[in-house]
């Protein structure tokens, strides 16, 4: 049985936390989301190309490595990308408001709920 509405509460309650959603990066569609302030179906379409054009870019070097999470900086938010390695092309997606947040805190936060996901 998935736990995912809990896994996005659970990320939702991240000091700072504006949204959060768990995407699949095969369409580009959301799973599951909450939150607000961003256009999540915008956000979830665009932040697949990220991370697939991150993954293209990896095997075009040849490394032989995976992704922990991909970190945008924004003059106000962070946003946090994290693949989901029990479930291959989905990522977890996090907006955090960055004048109330902790990043390292959060990105421990998201570590723990992306082990705790159940699909």
């Amino acid at each position: 049985m998935s736990n995912m509405n809990v896994i996005v509460d659970t990320l939702l309650s991240i000091d700072g936390a504006l949204t959060a959603a768990i995407v699949d990066s095969n369409s580009g569609m959301i799973l599951g989301s909450g939150g607000a302030g961003v256009d999540l179906e915008l956000a979830a379409a665009g932040n697949t190309e990220v991370m697939r054009s991150k993954i293209k870019t990896m095997k075009s070097l040849g490394l032989k490595d995976s992704i922990e999470d991909i970190l945008i900086t924004l003059g106000k938010q962070y946003h946090i990308l994290r693949p989901i390695d029990k479930h291959e092309g989905l990522f977890i997606y996090v907006v955090l408001d960055k004048s109330k947040s902790n990043l390292a805190l959060a990105r421990r936060k998201v570590l723990d709920a992306e082990q705790a996901l159940v699909m």
